[in-house]
This record gives structure tokens, sequence and C-alpha cells, in this order.
């Protein structure tokens, strides 16, 4: 398992009328927090697309515990949880600078290649640059 966390202010543009996280923001936040996860082991993304290889996602959930307001500093944790062989699986928490859990999910992210237009199997060198951090 790996874990990295990213720290983000609440933007006005963030919010519903309320002052409230619209509902949707939430899945930026955890695109956010996935995309630094791979750049701290050095595999962004970019690599994956010079590859030929996107992952879109294919299925995602959250579960709202409690509101991130405009002008908070929310931290979220992308954790992911499994060897990514076939889909890739993340979970995420979001907390206030209190330490409230605000917010859960989880994206299922499948691969694609580029070229074929059709599913594929994770890369090698993604597999092999992850498989020590889930060595017991």
């Amino acid at each position: 398992m790996i874990s990295h966390s990213v720290q983000l202010r609440v933007l006005y543009r963030d919010t519903d009328k309320m002052g409230v996280v619209y509902h949707a923001n939430y899945l930026a936040f955890f695109e956010a927090a996935r995309n630094e996860l791979f750049r701290s082991i050095n595999l962004p993304y970019s690599e994956l697309e010079a590859r030929g290889i996107v992952t879109p996602i294919i299925h995602a959930s959250l579960d709202y515990k409690s509101p991130a307001y405009y002008d908070d500093v929310i931290t979220i944790k992308a954790t992911l949880v499994e060897l990514p062989l076939v889909r890739m699986r993340v979970q995420y928490e979001i907390t206030n600078e209190a330490g409230t859990l605000l917010t859960t999910g989880e994206t299922i992210l499948g691969y694609v290649n580029i070229e074929r237009q059709r599913p594929c199997r994770a890369p090698k060198e993604l597999i092999d640059g992850l498989q020590q951090y889930f060595e017991e």
C-alpha cells in the first residue's frame, strides 16, 4: 500500500451559493491527490501517456461526512490499496485543518491503449515501479 497527501485551499470557485464545496468538486480534489501520489514515486501520468496508455475512471464513489467551506485548508490523502495489474483502485480521505474527516471515496481506473482504443493491462514499468510498495 502507498499513500500520499496534498493540501489545498478551498477557493471561491469550488463552492456553491451557500459557501459549501460543490459536491462534484471533490472528484477534482481526488484527481489532484492521485496525480501527486504518482508524481511522488516518479511515475507521473505523462509518462504513461508517452507510452501510449491512458487511465480512464471507470468507477467513482464518495461519502460526504461533513462539509468543507470557502477558504478552508483541506488535506486530501490518496492511497493505492493494491498492486494495479488490471485496474487501479485508489481510496481517498479528505480532512480539514482540525483533523475532521470530511469526505471519503474511491476511484477505479482502467488502462486503455491509445493507439488501439482497447483496454489493456498495466504497463510493466508501472508494475515494476510499484512492486516495492506492496511487498510484505
